[in-house]
């Protein structure tokens, strides 16, 4: 399917509901950026319409260029808003956000990659609205512990990181410094720091990978424990970026799900328009169901 148009399978909803514009509004007002935005995501109808939203912290440039991404790359310079953290927790307090999604570009520019900036907007979250969940999807501050203890301690709920791709893609998709390997020790060195941390990952398909490819990352992200997995169609955002190589079938996808799940995933979400966030609420429920489940067995 290289070079062919979108199957029927593949189509992204046209704002209709005014949830969408408040949403909108309310972003902009704050100065803010979304993810949802940023990377075109096929989803952000159906979740701005339902009142939630991935933001994008630390700017709207990012200091890698990957192939798969349309976030501008640039040197910021070190420049971090410090009204940031108060511009989320009211940005998530005016919604009425129950779970929010945080995520962030790299900033290989700053001595911590950012790391202390997205500790304290998690915490100013966590002041505002106590009851609000949160996940983080982070970058991988190259592989710096005290970055990744730094997050921990800032006690969000979910901590994210993905591999994006297999291993022998990712000098192809990723930027060169963004490493497979590094990505895989993130993840561990996460659950050394706090075994209870729920840890999330995510993969994109249609880069021309093989399904012996795509078994040994999940076979990966097992080995380092990690809880939620979701797989979705890499769909190309901008002519700059990659091609998509080919268009997987729905029931490739729901096969991808069965077998992660035989693995012993706790929480599994695979689809064609499937993203990192998406339903990233319902994921985190299930893992705290059956992690429950399992204690409740030992008693």
């Amino acid at each position: 399917m290289k070079g062919s148009s979108k199957p029927e399978w593949i189509r992204a909803r046209l704002p209709t509901d005014t949830k969408f514009k408040e949403v909108n509004r309310l972003i902009k007002d704050q100065g803010l950026y979304t993810v949802c935005e940023e990377a075109f995501c096929p989803n952000r109808t159906e979740c701005w319409e339902s009142g939630t939203a991935t933001f994008l912290l630390m700017g709207a440039y990012c200091t890698r260029a990957c192939k798969f991404c349309d976030v501008d790359t640039k040197n910021p310079h070190q420049y971090l808003d410090p009204e940031e953290p108060k511009k989320i927790a009211h940005t998530v307090k005016e919604l009425g956000l129950k779970f929010v999604v945080l995520t962030s570009v790299t900033r290989d520019d700053l001595p911590d990659g950012g790391a202390v900036h997205l500790a304290n907007c998690i915490r100013e979250i966590k002041h505002k609205i106590p009851s609000t969940l949160i996940e983080i999807l982070i970058p991988d501050f190259k592989g710096d512990k005290q970055s990744l203890r730094v997050i921990s301690e800032a006690k969000p709920e979910v901590i994210g990181h993905n591999i994006e791709t297999t291993e022998i893609l990712t000098p192809k998709i990723r930027d060169p410094r963004a490493q497979y390997q590094q990505s895989l020790d993130v993840l561990k060195t996460l659950k050394d720091i706090d075994l209870d941390i729920l840890t999330k990952s995510s993969l994109m398909l249609g880069f021309g990978e093989t399904d012996e490819q795509i078994l040994a990352s999940l076979e990966d992200l097992k080995e380092v424990q990690v809880d939620i997995i979701t797989l979705g169609q890499y769909l190309q955002p901008s002519r700059k970026a990659l091609p998509v190589q080919k268009y997987i079938k729905p029931e490739k996808f729901a096969y991808w799900e069965e077998m992660a799940r035989k693995m012993g995933f706790p929480a599994v979400v695979s689809g064609p328009l499937v993203r990192s966030s998406y339903q990233a609420g319902l994921q985190f429920s299930k893992v705290k169901q059956i992690l429950q489940k399992n204690l409740n067995n030992l008693y």
